[in-house]
């Protein structure tokens, strides 16, 4: 089986290498977290002990991390993957933009460097059922890496230059954040004229007016007022700014995107750092007159 090297074990990265792990495959970890680590030296991993050993011992290296500048220096940097060797295969699962996809292409000639972001949330990456973007190099994605990739989601490959599969994540995640920013501002309208907000949902969901905020969001954490859907709201903002630059860069202009921003915003002053990006509704919910510390 093919040695497997995954960096970044959080909330989906976590899920990810287990389920790489169930299917045979001789794996090492690492993460800045221990206990991350020795949750998945417990199913069977193998703790590398340092970003540079992946790079030294395994095959195909997975990166799951927070943010571009975390990825570059984690791949590049004097310690990172490709520090005192390299892996065949290069594959970022993070969300970390078109322009890095670039870079780090540049930059390793001699690894096949692919960009697959991940849509689906933490329960797709448990149950395997996320979807997987896909940008780099056709033959080797057919011969190694796609079936890897089948083990934690349902990749599609985007085109072989890199940043294919980034420039995809960013489309979506513009069209899941509006969904959720028009949805609060729709929810809020009809509450404040005295309709039943669980009944709207139900009626949306059958209407022309369903998104992925409808089907999904409100039901789990916005009606409930859990708020807990499992995307925080400063990773959404970290996202839509990486959207908004990459579309300034190509001369492309979203103003929909900058309402998603300034909602954002506005949710992570209100609510907090931990806040859910679904706390989107409270902010829209607050400017309608309702109070949005009430089940409504």
């Amino acid at each position: 089986m093919t040695t497997i090297g995954f960096l970044g074990l959080g909330r989906m990265g976590a899920p990810m290498a287990a389920n790489l792990l169930k299917a045979g495959h001789k794996l090492l970890v690492h993460d800045v977290s221990a206990d991350a680590v020795a949750a998945l030296v417990a199913q069977g991993a193998e703790a590398a002990g340092s970003t540079a050993v992946l790079g030294e011992r395994c095959d195909v290296v997975f990166t799951s991390l927070p943010t571009p500048a975390i990825v570059r220096e984690a791949v590049l940097g004097a310690d990172g993957v490709c520090s005192r060797g390299h892996p065949r295969v290069l594959c970022d699962l993070s969300t970390s933009g078109p322009q890095l996809a670039a870079e780090l292409a540049a930059a390793l000639p001699d690894v096949a460097c692919f960009d697959a972001p991940v849509s689906g949330g933490i329960k797709g990456a448990v149950e395997a059922t996320i979807s997987i973007m896909v940008g780099g190099p056709q033959v080797i994605y057919t011969e190694t890496l796609e079936p890897l990739l089948k083990l934690i989601g349902k990749p599609t490959h985007m085109g072989e230059a890199p940043g294919a599969g980034q420039t995809m994540k960013l489309v979506n995640n513009l069209l899941g954040a509006v969904a959720i920013a028009v949805t609060a501002e729709g929810m809020a309208f009809g509450i404040k004229q005295g309709l039943d907000p669980a009944k709207m949902i139900a009626v949306l969901n059958q209407s022309t007016g369903i998104n992925s905020a409808t089907r999904d969001k409100w039901p789990r954490s916005v009606l409930p007022r859990s708020f807990d859907f499992g995307f925080a709201a400063a990773l959404s903002l970290k996202d839509t700014r990486l959207l908004l630059d990459e579309a300034a860069a190509a001369g492309v202009p979203l103003p929909l995107g900058g309402i998603v921003e300034d909602y954002l915003v506005r949710t992570l002053e209100r609510e907090g750092p931990q806040a859910d990006f679904t706390a989107i509704a409270k902010i829209a919910e607050e400017a309608a007159g309702l109070d949005p510390e009430r089940a409504v």
